[in-house]
């Protein structure tokens, strides 16, 4: 019971940090193009797309061991794509994290 507890804490602290690694992202992309510095590009880039997989992977993750429903799974991968997403996708996982109790 604790195990998928934690993990449910896991995905919800992953895909808040996850979406905000995008609005940083975002940030470094108008420091880029507004005023032709990369570097933050070039650091929040991969830094983002590690996370993104790493929340990619931990939905598949909680799908067997949970389990979500696959209601729930399909709007957490589809929310990990979108901007703002996760925080949307958060919701209903502290939801379910509340039913847990």
């Amino acid at each position: 019971m604790y195990t998928k507890r934690t993990l449910l804490l896991s995905l919800i602290w992953l895909g808040i940090i996850e979406g905000l690694s995008t609005l940083f992202l975002v940030v470094a992309m108008v420091i880029k193009y507004g005023y032709g510095e990369p570097l933050h590009v070039k650091i929040m880039g991969p830094v983002h797309g590690f996370l993104f997989l790493g929340l990619v992977a931990l939905f598949i993750i909680c799908k067997t061991i949970i389990p979500l429903s696959t209601k729930t799974f399909v709007w957490g991968l589809v929310g990990a794509v979108l901007p703002f997403g996760p925080f949307v996708v958060d919701v209903k996982l502290y939801r379910l994290l509340q039913l847990q109790k």
